[in-house]
């Protein structure tokens, strides 16, 4: 449509017209605008690397010690602290965990003996020899607990069930026991990388601090608190790691543990189950 040879658009395409060209206008004002900043800032980053190669950096391990911040220093103690506890309670888990297999063993067929020839004194005397396998501790509360009503003339299902109790307050003692101290390497595992990430943001802040105070904007103005940075996160990595792998071995050998156990009360119970049924039949 014309009127008097002008065209008439109507008023939203004009607004939006006009809304294009001020984009197409400060648009492109803007983007030379980034454009010529990023360039400066690149150019000073260069210059600052090219001004930092000239001067001498050491990265020794005496150097980065001398260079530790007051709040590096902490966390590099708490990280050695976390790692000595990883390894003495990884050294005393092993040996309690290979303990307890060995003993089992050798308790296991002679247990096994005794009940066969219904003797229950001497298999208590068996368990109370070999008092680090875990089997033998199961074992032995189940027998006492069912040798303390064998003087009935008849065994009731009450004194059945209490001896079940035994053996299940057993499982739940032992179980506690061969736990002990896993719950700490499972803290060390989840904690150890943020300590050494608080650790990272400390050697940043420093890095940023020494970048604004020294006058020769060069990379040797912030070697030392990068390094601090690094030295921290590759720590707290090396500490977690171990943990985790430590963590998830012992609690399968826990899991197995407790498999074990469960078997063995299985079979007590039914030992005393065919005592009782001899018990009425006789």
């Amino acid at each position: 449509m014309s009127r008097g040879g002008r065209s008439t658009l109507p008023l939203r395409t004009k607004v939006f017209y006009a809304i294009l060209k001020l984009f197409d206008f400060f648009g492109g004002k803007i983007m030379t605008f980034f454009a010529s900043l990023l360039g400066s800032e690149f150019q000073g980053t260069f210059l600052m690397f090219a001004a930092g190669g000239q001067e001498k950096i050491s990265f020794g391990i005496y150097d980065i010690a001398a260079s530790l911040t007051i709040p590096g220093w902490l966390v590099i103690i708490t990280l050695m602290i976390m790692t000595v506890y990883l390894i003495a309670v990884g050294i005393e888990r092993w040996l309690t965990y290979n303990k307890a297999k060995a003993q089992s063993r050798q308790y296991a067929p002679k247990v096994a003996q005794a009940l066969k020839n219904s003797n229950i004194d001497e298999a208590i005397s068996i368990s109370d020899k070999h008092k680090d396998s875990h089997l033998a501790m199961v074992v032995s509360s189940g027998l006492k607990e069912f040798s303390a009503h064998q003087g009935n003339s008849e065994i009731t299902a009450d004194e059945m069930e209490a001896s079940k109790r035994a053996l299940d307050r057993a499982i739940a003692v032992k179980t506690a026991e061969l736990k002990r101290g896993l719950s700490g390497l499972a803290t060390v595992g989840s904690t150890a990388p943020f300590v050494g990430l608080f650790g990272t943001v400390v050697g940043i802040i420093g890095a940023f601090v020494a970048l604004a105070q020294a006058e020769n904007a060069g990379i040797g103005a912030v070697g030392a608190a990068i390094a601090e940075a690094l030295v921290a996160t590759a720590f707290g990595i090396a500490v977690a790691v171990p943990a985790v792998w430590l963590f998830n071995y012992f609690t399968n050998k826990v899991t197995s543990f407790g498999v074990e156990m469960e078997n063995s009360a299985s079979e007590l119970v039914d030992y005393f189950i065919r005592q009782r049924t001899k018990r009425l039949n006789g």
